[in-house]
C-alpha cells in the first residue's frame, strides 16, 4: 500500500526526531522552516522536500502534521492566506501533535471541517529519543473513521497509540498528564535539594524512594541529572513546562474550578524562568531549588 505523503510543520527537537523516523520508514516528507535552519537542512539532506509556506505544505500532503510550542503558534500556521487551511484539499487530514488548549483545538477543527478536511489532535508523551525509535505515546482524538485511516502512520511513530474520543479530548488528557508530570518533577527536584540542605546523600534518598510506590519514570529523569549528571533524559525546557502547567490551569478555570496542586509547580517554574533558567531542561530544576535553599528567599 502506498504510504501517505506527509507535510510537517514545527521542526524542533521532537518534530525533527519524528521526521527522521518517517524518513527512515520511507515516507515522503515535506517541511517548512520555522526557527532552526540546521534541523531543516539536515532533513533535506536526507531526502525531505522544503517549501516556503504552510499553504504549500497542505497542497503537497495527504496528512499535515504540526508539532508546535503553543496554541498561538498553531493558529498562526493554520489561518490566513498562507496558512494550512487555505491549501487543504478535500478529505485531507491535519494532526496537531503539540500540547494545545482544547478550546483552540475545537475552533480550528470547525474551520478545517468547513474547508472539507478533518482535524485530529494527537499530543505526544515521551521524548525525542523515543520518537527516533518509534516509541512515542500518542493520545489521539477526533473522528473515529479518520483515526482508523491514520492509525498505521501513528503506529509507525508510537509504541502506545490511543484513540480517546471527540476532538479536544487528546489535548485535555495531555494537559492532565503534563500537570501531573511537572508536580512530580518539581517535587523530586526539591527533594534532592532538601537532601543537600539536610546533609543527606542524594543517592540514599533516591534508593529509599525508588524502592517503594513512589518510583516512576519522571523520578528517574530527575535522578539522571541530580545523581548521574545527565540532563538530557528529559529534553523538555522549563519554559515549555510552565506553558503546559499554565494551559492546565487555564483549562481548569474554563471548567469553573481552580487547581490547588498546580500552583506549587507553576510558582517554581515561574521563579526559575525569572532567574534566567527558562531554556534549561526540567531536570535542572534541582539546581534552582539548591540555589533557592541557599538564600532562603522566594522572591
Amino acid at each position: 500500500m502506498t504510504k501517505p505523503k506527509i507535510g510537517f510543520i514545527g521542526i524542533g527537537l521532537m518534530g525533527a526526531a519524528m521526521c527522521n523516523r518517517l524518513l527512515d520508514l520511507g515516507y515522503t516528507v515535506t517541511v517548512v522552516a520555522n526557527r532552526s535552519r540546521e534541523r531543516v537542512d539536515a532533513l533535506v539532506s536526507r531526502g525531505a522536500s522544503e517549501v516556503k509556506t504552510a499553504r504549500e505544505i497542505a497542497g503537497a500532503s495527504d496528512i499535515v502534521m504540526l508539532c508546535m510550542d503553543t496554541s498561538a503558534s498553531v493558529e498562526s500556521r493554520m489561518y490566513g492566506p498562507d496558512g494550512v487551511i487555505a491549501g487543504l484539499g478535500k478529505d485531507a487530514i491535519v494532526i496537531d501533535f503539540g500540547t494545545s488548549l482544547p478550546a483552540s483545538t475545537k475552533t480550528i477543527g470547525a474551520a478545517v471541517a468547513d474547508a472539507g478536511a478533518i482535524y485530529l489532535d494527537c499530543p505526544i508523551g515521551r521524548t525525542p529519543s523515543h520518537a527516533l525509535e518509534g516509541k512515542l505515546n500518542l493520545m489521539c482524538s477526533g473522528d473515529a473513521d479518520t483515526y482508523a485511516r491514520v492509525e498505521p502512520v501513528l503506529k509507525d511513530l508510537g509504541e502506545n497509540v490511543f484513540h480517546l474520543g471527540d476532538l479536544g479530548t487528546g489535548h485535555t488528557v495531555k494537559l492532565i498528564n503534563n500537570f501531573f508530570a511537572q508536580t512530580v518533577a518539581n517535587g523530586m527536584a526539591e527533594a534532592f535539594a532538601m537532601a543537600d540542605k539536610s546533609g543527606v546523600d542524594r543517592q540514599k534518598v533516591y534508593d529509599v524512594m525508588a524502592a517503594g510506590p513512589l518510583h516512576s519514570g519522571m523520578m528517574d529523569f530527575v535522578k539522571s541529572y541530580a545523581i548521574d549528571g545527565d540532563p538530557n533524559k528529559l529534553a523538555f525546557s522549563i519554559r515549555n513546562a510552565r506553558k503546559d502547567v499554565g494551559y492546565y490551569t487555564d483549562m481548569a478555570e474554563s471548567l469553573g474550578v481552580d487547581s490547588l496542586m498546580a500552583n506549587g509547580a507553576k510558582q517554581a517554574l515561574d521563579m526559575s524562568i525569572a532567574a534566567g533558567r527558562g531554556d534549561e531542561f526540567v531536570p535542572l530544576q534541582v539546581d534552582f531549588f539548591v540555589d533557592l535553599f541557599k538564600t532562603g528567599k522566594k522572591d
